[in-house]
């Protein structure tokens, strides 16, 4: 990963782990209060269940003059306070050294037995066991989350990482391929000015690269996703599909490439700058893979736009892809992957639907036809 996409990796995991902690946190303690509540209230009622149970065998030893028997109350623990002594105590609940504290004046000075005081550490030691065991399924929730926070970084920062080799790819072919041109523009221009004299093969060259050069640049542009909204227009699709052959025209000489035509008159409503960009592409596209001494075959009639090749071909499996964006269908020729999308676009934002056929060692068969 470089800088940007580390950067990214850890303000993710960042964020997901300090705001899955709070949430962890705060569950914790919303958990441990509501036991902690309910573990006060059993608690109670058990020490004021054996409170009244200690009463009513006090009134019932005094009411049928019987000997008081007390039970044992295993886990607690308990003492009788006689009327005389009772000036200590106070009826009530209370935590004191480590116990919960029940004095219960529910014997009524029967048999002088003023108070049962009832107590227990059941609370404390239930509370500490709580507060282990929610720390320990907070810890394995914590350790939980981290793992799924790395594992959805990595699943997050995947797309942008194949995005980001995508772009630097991108920019890697649009530095190749601007600098050829460029070159040539150069050497061409200096062996002009060296020879001092008309050379139509030089300036032929020089029409060659500027033509890349500003094929380049209407591709970037339709890129661009602040360029300005244009009205579309009713257009003559056999004007501007003769113009964008004649364009072409130089490379194709260069290239010993003949194309072949049938036109008929159409009429689309359709931005022009589209319609030319659209065409410009698959021309250029077929241009480009096809090797020397080939034919390319062009057709225009009222229900499709076909364009074919005896190029380099491509593979099958590759089909499905072509038109994804930074995706070339061959590394013989140069390109950075940007034609058949912007062809793809324009197709789906005029309702064109596009289909491919093509053999390698054989060439492609592009066809265009406006869906109903």
């Amino acid at each position: 990963m470089n800088e940007l996409e580390k950067k990214s990796f850890y303000s993710f995991v960042t964020l997901y782990l300090v705001s899955s902690f709070l949430f962890v946190l705060l569950s914790g303690y919303w958990y441990y209060s509501a036991q902690k509540n309910s573990l006060e209230s059993t608690i109670y009622y058990k020490l004021n269940h054996i409170a009244d149970k200690l009463s009513g065998l006090i009134i019932n030893a005094q009411m049928k003059g019987k000997i008081l028997h007390l039970p044992n109350e295993k886990g607690f623990e308990y003492s009788l306070i006689s009327a005389n002594e009772a000036a200590h105590f106070k009826a009530g609940y209370y935590e004191k050294e480590g116990y919960k504290v029940l004095i219960s004046d529910a014997p009524q000075e029967h048999l002088n037995i003023k108070y049962v005081v009832v107590k227990t550490d059941e609370y404390f030691q239930k509370l500490s066991e709580l507060k282990k065991q929610v720390l320990l399924v907070m810890g394995i929730s914590f350790v939980f989350i981290v793992i799924i926070s790395i594992i959805l970084a990595k699943l997050f920062m995947k797309p942008v990482h194949q995005r980001m080799e995508q772009i630097e790819s991108f920019i890697q072919d649009v530095s190749h391929e601007l600098n050829t041109p460029i070159t040539a523009l150069k050497m061409s221009a200096s062996r002009a000015i060296k020879k001092a004299v008309y050379d139509k093969k030089i300036l032929t060259n020089i029409s060659i690269s500027t033509k890349q050069l500003e094929s380049i640049y209407k591709s970037l542009t339709f890129l661009n996703f602040k360029q300005k909204q244009q009205e579309a227009e009713t257009v003559n699709l056999k004007n501007i599909l003769q113009q964008t052959i004649g364009y072409y025209r130089e490379l194709t000489d260069a290239k010993h490439i003949k194309i072949q035509t049938e036109l008929e008159d159409v009429n689309l409503e359709i931005v022009p700058s589209r319609a030319e960009l659209l065409f410009s592409n698959l021309i250029s596209n077929a241009i480009k893979y096809s090797m020397p001494d080939t034919t390319i075959t062009i057709k225009l009639d009222k229900n499709s736009f076909t364009i074919k090749d005896e190029g380099v071909g491509i593979e099958e499996r590759k089909l499905d892809e072509i038109f994804e964006m930074y995706k070339r269908e061959s590394e013989i020729a140069g390109g950075f992957g940007i034609g058949l999308s912007i062809v793809k676009q324009i197709c789906d934002e005029y309702h064109i639907k596009i289909t491919v056929d093509s053999q390698v060692g054989k060439g492609t068969y592009f066809s265009l036809k406006k869906e109903d």
